[in-house]
């Protein structure tokens, strides 16, 4: 079963509904939560799909919608190793780098999905948009 990192641009997709692109961030989540694919964030990912959504909603609306996420996939740790590995890295955008980062210290995780492929072209892990990750999958549920 895939272990994926679903990043802070797909479940903005998803909560803001960012046509086409929610569509794909929707069967991703769905998959999840049928236990067809292990999904995971960060705290990291966590926190700033919060602080983007406070700014259009209430916070007890967005805490049932995180707790709600957070019932279908899980959270990655983000130790010191991933810190300081991150802090070390070429990567241009540090929070990218966590996130790849917290991945690869997890150990079993081995795609990133986001739709900023460019900001991972450093990492070792398989990185695709929701939508070429799916289109791998067809027929292979």
């Amino acid at each position: 079963m895939d272990k994926i990192l679903i990043d802070t641009d797909v479940i903005l997709d998803f909560f803001f509904d960012r046509e086409p692109f929610s569509e794909y961030a929707a069967q991703v989540l769905n998959l999840c939560e049928a236990q067809k694919i292990i999904g995971f964030t960060t705290p990291v990912i966590i926190s700033n799909v919060y602080y983007l959504l406070r700014k259009i909603g209430k916070h007890e609306i967005i805490v049932e919608k995180l707790k709600q996420l957070l019932s279908i996939v899980d959270i990655v740790e983000v130790g010191k190793t991933s810190v300081l590995n991150a802090l070390d890295s070429k990567f241009k955008d540090f929070e990218d780098a966590l996130q790849n980062y917290s991945a690869i210290e997890h150990g079993e995780i081995k795609v990133i999905l986001t739709r900023n492929i460019k900001d991972y072209k450093r990492s070792t892990l398989a990185v695709l948009t929701p939508e070429t990750y799916l289109k791998g999958k067809v027929g292979g549920w």
